[in-house]
Parts: structure tokens; sequence; C-alpha cells
């Protein structure tokens, strides 16, 4: 829970700050600006954050021009001859106007055909496609977690989708649930694998730590690549982080 949000400018950089009842600080850099954002122990006084953040101010630079070269999709305006992705493949939309329940198909290689009804705006075309992703990754991620808990021996309760604008997945550790990013069904099915196997992790390590990533290359050791190709991937247009 956090107790404290501030901002603050450290080296010319527009830092957030919250407070929380944490024991370590964690520092993160988001798309799609690199934005910063710290997560500091109640007990740390500002002069310590300070410090904290000027000794990562080479890797948060990293971080930001990474960001600033990353391809991004732009907005989508949900008409015929659009390119959308579906599990890492680029497609070609084709939006079909008629009556009848709406739908999504891949009727070839290169085509996702959108079906709705006359009239149908963007915002409604948009609900239909991202309804069917979210039917997409319903239909992975269950085998998935059959795979991974027994061979990881964790319990997941439940895992849950929904869009996130800095996030690519998160982890409930209490409540043993998993949040998914629906952009992910746009992602290969390798990169989905990653992200899931990730928050799986935090229910043995909670933090980004050695013994974490000890976990993540007994599991999956190529993880690394997986994560570089989800990182290389186009941004939505209003941005994610992994």
């Amino acid at each position: 829970m956090t107790i404290e949000c501030r901002h603050i400018e450290v080296s010319g950089i527009p830092v957030e700050v919250r407070r929380k009842a944490i024991k370590n600080l964690h520092i993160g850099v988001y798309p799609p600006n690199g934005a910063v954002r710290v997560s500091a122990p109640v007990h740390l006084d500002d002069e310590s954050v300070r410090l904290a953040i000027v000794s990562r101010l080479s890797w948060i630079y990293r971080q930001q021009r990474s960001f600033a070269r990353q391809k991004r999709e732009s907005t989508r305006e949900m008409v015929t001859g659009e390119s959308h992705y579906y599990s890492g493949t680029r497609y070609r939309l084709d939006v079909v106007e008629r009556p009848g329940h709406p739908g999504v198909r891949v009727v070839d290689k290169g085509t996702l055909q959108l079906r709705v009804r006359p009239g149908a705006d963007r915002l409604a075309r948009e609900k239909v496609l991202e309804r069917w992703y979210r039917q997409q990754l319903k239909t992975h991620i269950p085998g998935l977690i059959s795979l991974w808990a027994p061979v990881m021996g964790v319990e997941v309760n439940e895992c849950r989708i929904k869009r996130m604008r800095t996030l690519w997945g998160s982890c409930n550790i209490q409540a043993k649930r998993i949040w998914l990013n629906l952009e992910l069904a746009k992602k290969p099915l390798r990169c989905l694998e990653y992200v899931l196997v990730h928050e799986m992790v935090h229910l043995l390590e909670r933090r980004h730590n050695a013994r974490f990533r000890g976990f993540m290359d007994q599991y999956l050791p190529d993880w690394r690549l997986r994560r570089d190709e989800l990182n290389d991937m186009p941004l939505a247009d209003e941005g994610l982080a992994d």
C-alpha cells in the first residue's frame, strides 16, 4: 500500500517517489517516455533516495534511450487495410459490416476478418477485437499454468487479464493471483509464456534479485532472449512496459 506519493527532480529528471511499507528501494523506468518511478521504504529520507537515483543514472539513461528507439504502432483506426498483430504475426484487417453476432477470425495466413454490425464506429470495432484477443489468451493460459505449476512447485489460484499501461504482468503473492496484460495476445506465445513464468517465480521470490534470476535460469534458460524479443516488438500507441 502506498503511504505517500510525491515528485522530485534529480539531475533534470522528473521522478515520482512512492513511499511504501517495504524493506528495499526499487527504481523503475517505464515506457513510452522513460518515466522514472521509485518505490522507497517509509524510513528512508529524501537524501538517501536522491543518492540511490544518482547511483543509477547511467542505467536510467540507457533505459530511456532504449524506449526512445523502440518501434511503436500508430493509432489504430479500425479500418480495412490496417495492420494488426496477433501472436507475433502481422495481419491485414478486413472489416466486414453485416447483421449478426460480431466476431473475429483468421481467414488466411495474412488476414484478420473483423465482423461488425452495420454502422459500428471505431470504438465498437475495437471492443470486438479486444474481446477476441482476450478469448485467445484464455485458451492458452490454463495449459501454461498446468504445465509450469507442478514443475515449479507453486499454486496459482487465479489468473486474470486486463489492459495495463506500465506492466506486462503482476502477481499478488498473498492471494496467489496473477494479472496479465491484454496486449500479450499480440505477442508470440513464447513471450506470453515468459511473462507468466516470470510472475509465477514471484511466488517463490518476491524481489528481482539474484535468487529470482536463478529461478528464471533454472526454469526458462532462454528467458533473457524472450524478454528482449518482447521488448523489441512494437508498443501499443499508449505505451506499455515489461
